[in-house]
């Protein structure tokens, strides 16, 4: 299986590997997700027609732009995310305002809905989805709890990081890219050898999204980013992580109330249509091979 939750990399495995579509997640990305929630079980709590909510997302990443505009993940006739803003358009907006973003008192965020876990702070950089998915599969797999949970062997900066995992006398072999070259890399390898991994978590931006097309300039110059200022966002997950009350997503009692109250369980019915979509091949024009074409 490979991850579903980066919207430049869904784009180029639709385009350039469609055949693995099979094997990538149906899962949708953690914005997508939030923005059905929204429009549907936090519309039902706080009493509020979906239809006049506007759902803005703000992300470190411009392709979220183009994933709130695919008509896969629309949810009852609505678009999920009404409008998508980049951490760095949103730097500009703080600053012409004149807000001193820094001083600003901070707040609780609204419940439900409204707290994180470690784990899910961990998305936003290479490694940190498939670290996540570990932590759960883990001990949902085989009812013990993981001592070890911050996986070093998935953390850092190679181009391709690949890492074991024991479950309940199964080795589970998985790995880690980011950036679109060492996605094609690691693919390239899948087809010639299909067994190599059970698990592979991708990311289209160098670092994940830490290295998002929409953050800040990390450096002096916009390209190649700054690996030490990268690494520097990362660590700054990775402590937010480690100050978590709860460091694993299924233990987030919102994500237990909400499948509690409204969704019932993982995979159910409701689970399956506001949770999950699909994807199939969407042609690059001029350059997609025949014999592709021909099958998709």
């Amino acid at each position: 299986m490979i991850t579903s939750c980066s919207s430049a990399w869904m784009k180029y495995v639709e385009q350039f590997y469609p055949d693995l579509l099979d094997n990538v997640s149906t899962c949708k990305s953690p914005m997508s997700m939030l923005s059905s929630m929204i429009k549907t079980y936090f519309a039902d709590k706080i009493k509020v027609d979906p239809k006049n909510i506007r759902s803005v997302a703000v992300m470190c990443c411009t392709a979220k732009k183009y994933e709130a505009e695919r008509p896969e993940l629309m949810v009852r006739g609505m678009k999920a995310t009404d409008y998508v803003v980049t951490t760095r358009e949103i730097a500009w907006m703080i600053k012409s305002s004149g807000i001193d973003f820094v001083n600003i008192k901070g707040e609780n965020f609204d419940r439900p809905l409204g707290l994180s876990s470690g784990a899910g702070t961990l998305f936003g950089v290479s490694g940190g989805v498939m670290e996540a998915a570990l932590r759960t599969a883990y001990e949902l797999y085989t009812a013990e709890t993981l001592i070890d949970i911050e996986l070093e062997s998935l953390r850092g900066f190679q181009s391709i990081k690949e890492g074991k995992i024991v479950m309940d006398g199964k080795e589970i072999r998985v790995a880690v890219a980011h950036g679109l070259g060492n996605a094609s890399t690691i693919l390239d390898i899948v087809r010639k050898d299909p067994d190599r991994y059970h698990f592979i978590e991708i990311m289209g931006c160098p670092g994940g999204c830490i290295g998002g097309g929409g953050q800040p300039y990390a450096g002096s110059n916009s390209m190649p980013l700054d690996e030490e200022l990268l690494k520097k966002r990362a660590e700054s997950l990775y402590s937010i992580d480690r100050q978590r009350t709860f460091r694993r997503s299924h233990a987030n009692p919102d994500i237990q109330r909400l499948y509690r109250e409204f969704l019932g369980r993982p995979l159910s019915p409701l689970s399956h249509e506001l949770l999950h979509t699909h994807y199939k091949l969407h042609e690059p024009k001029g350059i997609i091979s025949s014999d592709i074409k021909a099958k998709y």
